[in-house]
């Protein structure tokens, strides 16, 4: 008959079977089959016509004993493909269970944690197969089952797998009801992926006892890079296991107290795959040399190659020592040690652990196992490190150099390294009064004025926005502004004009599309609808500049910088959907005010979050609270958790981005991690490095620097929009900034930002130090990035509009008429 018709998915090779059988007689088999035993070791037999699979597997050393294999099926409905594997799972012999539902199998799933799960992925109208594989492959017990997806028989041969991959399954099955074929698959799977899962879970055994042991151990790879040490290693030589972890043995510090040729004589004798055994001195972390018995044994593995070194270190105590204990270092493998020493320094060495009570991981109380431990240890920050490197460097430096160093000291003692000292108030007071705005949490002054905000619950869908609308029904004159959305001219005005100051539930639909957010969040666009509408609808529209128009304008421009070619490049397609939505929540709910203001008026919010960062933790926790309250909104329902999680993470951080006090942090990290790195690359050779460079824009603490620069560029890129835009956002801001003075004047609260008066202050002045201090720096770096020339070209006119005006001594937005 040939073997079944299946794809495995590790390494893709394709087994074709012979043609579908048409019988459909064999019974169904819904609950635990009949076995037959053995009298000698009481474990089932498969029937004599069958392949008997065996019940006893060796492990390396270890003799496993493995019960019936238990397979789930899960079909909606019964047919030839059904009854094929229940078939062969009766004549192997197999205890086959049946489920109808996704919640009947994980419920029997939960209940016996089967060895395989066949679940039937053909009939998508049934049931969601890559669910309901998320479902158990979320159940901790999962992790050693396999689960073996059964589809229809594919138009191409090179139809992907990954999708079956992201969701959990380690195989398919091309759809074919041949009994024969059926047989053949369950075998295959039993004796291969199966039989490995099985030896797998008894590798935690291993580990249990590595973990449980009160000898330190310590296992190498062939070229001596350190893979594992056990909690004893660390107790007893003050290391933690990521100190360790990855670096060769020889960046361990070894003791002085050992003969100059040891070291060779054991790798010598090792590198043969011979075992060595003698006395060591070894270097704790804290610098003490502590003696041990050392027992170094190479493992042997695929090609006969050595691909291991184990070492079993006993610690030698005070009366274990001999004058004869160095010469032992010689032996190329001693044997010889007594038992009686072995016990004694066990004890003595490790008393402390002995009276401690442990956990399976050991992963708790291994931190309270000893005091001295936790004194031992050394806490370092990086800044504290090159304190320390400038401490020692001035020990031997001329009085002038360590002059300087004691100023240079005395800067990086400061907790602001990032935030530029401004000179005195009269020098540039409108720079003066925006980084006091901007960058600090206000005064603190609490006194009767205190200011009650966002006591009110989240807004609700207004009844007359919840209309049906989907991005193929957007009236005709609303679609038509949107046309050019994907330039950077796009003017968000005209959107707003037509939309009834409602940009952002139309904008976000087609961008939102355009990127393939509700593919990638399996969700419906009804759901995207509803909940763009509720967002909207929690903007105030009251807002001269913080509103719902503001946030598509930062929608907008975070989908043109994900086009950008680097950022691509930098991006994955769950930070590029993170970005998206950041962007259209990241000041939702904002009352117009500025983080200053709320504190010295002792609002809710700003007690509720400690005045740090009080609108942007606000911003990001209603986010959340408006998605997932409501089903009809949840757009996040339908992802994996641990995806969800990961998502959260990036927009919660993306938010707090937008937060000014970290500004400057964040733009010099950005510049240092990456663009200079780049910048040196390119010097170096070119572009011919795509590795090098691969390595910059796609590494973990990089991908974030670029998330935070893009979503804080977005956020404050009206200087370099198309002029017009330019001096509308001028006037938008400035007019709720004139708007918060009035009110600190009203309620006799600090006035955070003096020369925002509407009677005296002059806009173009604010503009030119906005630029000036904020945003040329950062544009800078980011075009340097992502390739900007006509965003630069922008931001030069309109500083030269703005300092036209100012030159005029003019005040205004724009000239008089002639």
């Amino acid at each position: 008959m040939g073997c079944a018709s299946s794809i495995h998915i590790s390494d893709r090779v394709v087994y074709h079977s012979g043609k579908e059988s048409e019988d459909s007689h064999s019974p169904q088999q819904t609950n635990t089959t009949q076995h037959q035993g053995n009298p000698a070791s009481g474990l089932p037999l498969k029937p004599p016509s069958c392949k008997t699979t065996l019940t006893e597997v060796q492990f390396g050393p270890m003799k496993l004993f493995k019960d019936p294999l238990q397979v789930l099926l899960v079909f909606a409905k019964e047919d030839s493909q059904s009854n094929g594997f229940c078939w062969a799972c009766e004549k192997a012999n197999f205890r086959c269970s049946m489920a109808r539902t996704p919640e009947s199998a994980l419920e029997c799933f939960l209940e016996k944690h089967h060895d395989l799960v066949i679940i039937d992925h053909r009939h998508s109208r049934h049931f969601d197969a890559e669910a309901l594989c998320r479902s158990i492959r979320a159940v901790n017990s999962s992790e050693n089952t396999v689960i073996v997806a059964v589809v229809k028989r594919p138009d191409r041969e090179e139809a992907s797998v990954m999708p079956l991959i992201n969701a959990g399954f380690n195989r398919r099955y091309v759809e074919n009801a041949n009994m024969m074929a059926c047989y053949n698959e369950l075998l295959q799977l039993e004796h291969g992926e199966v039989r490995a899962q099985f030896k797998l879970r008894a590798g935690n055994a291993i580990f249990t006892a590595l973990e449980q042991s009160q000898e330190a151990i310590e296992i190498t790879s062939e070229d001596q890079i350190i893979q594992y040490v056990n909690p004893a290693y660390e107790s007893i030589m003050g290391y933690q296991q990521g100190e360790l972890i990855g670096k060769e043995i020889i960046e361990v510090p070894k003791s002085e107290k050992n003969k100059p040729d040891l070291l060779e004589t054991i790798n010598s004798c090792i590198r043969k795959g011979k075992e060595w055994q003698g006395i060591y001195y070894a270097k704790k972390k804290n610098g003490d040399s502590i003696q041990q018995n050392v027992k170094i044994t190479p493992v042997i593995g695929q090609g006969g190659k050595i691909r291991h070194y184990v070492s079993i270190n006993r610690p030698l105590n005070d009366n274990n020592k001999s004058e004869k204990s160095s010469e032992r270092v010689q032996a190329e493998s001693q044997t010889d040690i007594q038992s009686s020493k072995h016990k004694d320094r066990r004890k003595g060495s490790l008393d402390v652990r002995s009276t401690t009570s442990r956990g399976s991981d050991g992963s708790s109380q291994r931190r309270h196992s000893s005091m001295a431990r936790i004194h031992s240890m050394t806490i370092e920050a990086p800044i504290t490190k090159v304190i320390n490197i400038i401490n020692a460097a001035q020990e031997s430096s001329p009085m002038p150099v360590a002059e300087a160093l004691d100023r240079v000291l005395e800067i990086l003692r400061t907790t602001e390294l990032y935030s530029p000292q401004l000179g005195t108030k009269d020098e540039d007071p409108h720079t003066n009064d925006l980084v006091g705005g901007l960058m600090t949490d206000g005064l603190r002054r609490l006194s009767g004025n205190e200011y009650l905000f966002s006591t009110k619950q989240p807004h609700h869908i207004p009844s007359h926005l919840t209309t049906p609308l989907s991005i193929n029904d957007i009236p005709p004159r609303i679609a038509q502004t949107m046309e050019n959305e994907d330039s950077w001219d796009f003017d968000i005005f005209n959107l707003e004009a037509a939309t009834m100051k409602r940009p952002l539930t139309y904008l976000g639909l087609k961008i939102f599309s355009r990127f393939g957010v509700c593919e990638f969040l399996n969700c419906p666009e009804a759901t995207l609808r509803s909940w763009l509408q509720v967002i909207e609808a929690n903007y105030h529209s009251s807002n001269s500049y913080h509103n719902s128009s503001h946030a598509a304008d930062v929608l907008h421009a975070t989908a043109y910088f994900l086009c950008k070619e680097r950022v691509k490049q930098s991006l994955d397609p769950i930070d590029e959907v993170a970005a998206l939505i950041a962007a259209t929540v990241h000041d939702v709910d904002h009352p117009g005010r500025t983080n200053s203001f709320l504190c010295n008026a002792g609002s809710e919010l700003a007690i509720l979050y400690n005045d740090t960062a009080v609108l942007e933790s606000h911003h990001a926790a209603l986010a959340f609270q408006i998605s997932t309250r409501d089903d009809k909104c949840n757009i996040f329902k339908n992802i994996e958790r641990n995806e969800y999680r990961t998502l959260r993470q990036a927009i919660i951080d993306m938010v707090l981005a937008t937060e000014m006090t970290k500004h400057f942090e964040h733009v010099n990290k950005f510049v240092n991690s990456i663009n200079k790195p780049l910048a040196a690359l390119e010097e170096n050779g070119g572009n011919s490095d795509e590795e090098s460079v691969k390595s910059v824009l796609t590494s973990p603490e990089n991908r974030i620097l670029v998330k935070r620069m893009l979503i804080k560029c977005a956020d404050i890129s009206n200087p370099c929009r198309p002029q017009e835009l330019c001096i509308e956002w001028a006037g938008r801001i400035s007019e709720e900034y004139f708007a918060q003075t009035d009110e600190e004047k009203r309620q006799c609260l600090p006035v955070v930002m003096p020369v925002f008066d509407r009677n005296t202050c002059s806009i173009p002045k604010s503009q030119i130090s906005f630029i000036d201090y904020f945003i040329t720096d950062m544009f800078d770096a980011w075009d340097a990035f992502a390739d900007l020339p006509n965003l630069m070209q922008h931001l030069d006119n309109n500083f030269k509009y703005w300092k036209g005006l100012d030159d005029r001594k003019l005040h205004s937005l724009r000239p008089p008429p002639e």
